[in-house]
C-alpha cells in the first residue's frame, strides 16, 4: 500500500474505527444510520487490497461523521466517555487479539472473499450481504473471552436487521483498527501527539465540500 502521508493515513484510519463505531451507537439507539457513511464503512471491509489508505473509505467526505467525530475527541479537554469511545476501545483490544490469531485472520480473510462475491450480485449494503458479514463476526470474534456490549434501546437491538448491522459495523471498526496499525497507529499519539492528529483531522475536514 502506498504511504505518501503517515498522519493523513493514521488519521484517515482512525476515522473509520470511529465512524463505524458511531454508527453502531445510533443504530443501538434509534435504529437507523445515515446511509452515506454506512455504506462506506461497510464498503471498507471489501477493499482487500487497496493501493492506499483513502481507497479504503472512497472518499474524505465519505469519512466526514468519522473525522468530526475524531475532531471533538481530539478537541475535549478531559476523555470523554461516550458510547462511541468505548466501543472503539474495545475494538482496538478485540483488533490485538486478533492480530495473534492468524489461524482466526485466515477464516476472516477467506470468508470476506466469498461475501465479495455476493455483494457483486447483490449490493454492499443488502441485508443478505450485511447478515453473511455480521456471521463472520459472530463465528469469530464473538468467541473472544471478551465482547463488546453495546448499549441501546431493546426494541431495537432485538430486531435482527439491527442486530447484523450492528455487528456487520463491528466488523469494519475492526478492519480500521487493523488499518490503522498498519500505518503506524497508537494510543499514545492520541495523548503526545493530539495537535497533530488534529491538524491533519481539520486539514481534511476542510477538503469536504460544503
Amino acid at each position: 500500500m502506498a504511504r505518501a502521508n503517515k498522519w493523513q493515513d493514521i488519521t484517515l484510519a482512525a476515522a473509520g474505527i470511529l465512524q463505524a463505531t458511531a454508527l453502531v451507537d445510533q443504530l443501538a439507539r434509534t435504529g437507523f444510520t445515515p446511509s452515506d457513511a454506512y455504506r462506506c464503512s461497510i464498503n471498507s471491509l471489501f477493499q482487500l487490497n487497496p493501493p492506499d489508505t483513502l481507497s479504503v473509505y472512497g472518499s474524505v467526505a465519505d469519512l466526514r461523521l468519522g473525522l468530526e467525530t475524531l475532531r471533538d475527541l481530539l478537541m475535549s479537554s478531559r476523555q470523554l466517555q461516550n458510547n462511541t469511545v468505548r466501543y472503539s476501545a474495545g475494538v482496538l483490544h478485540l483488533q490485538g487479539r486478533l492480530s495473534k490469531r492468524k489461524d482466526m485472520l485466515g477464516v476472516i480473510a477467506s470468508r470476506l472473499q466469498q461475501a465479495q462475491q455476493q455483494a457483486e450480485h447483490f449490493d454492499t449494503t443488502h441485508e443478505n450481504v450485511i447478515a453473511n458479514l455480521a456471521d463472520i463476526y459472530a463465528s469469530t470474534l464473538s468467541r473472544f473471552r471478551f465482547r463488546i456490549q453495546v448499549a441501546g434501546d431493546p426494541s431495537f437491538l432485538q430486531q435482527q436487521r439491527v442486530a447484523n448491522q450492528v455487528r456487520a459495523l463491528l466488523l469494519a471498526a475492526i478492519r480500521s483498527a487493523t488499518l490503522w496499525r498498519q500505518v503506524g497507529g497508537s494510543r499514545l499519539q492520541i495523548l503526545l501527539q493530539r495537535k497533530k492528529l488534529l491538524a491533519e483531522t481539520e486539514h481534511l475536514l476542510r477538503q469536504i465540500p460544503v
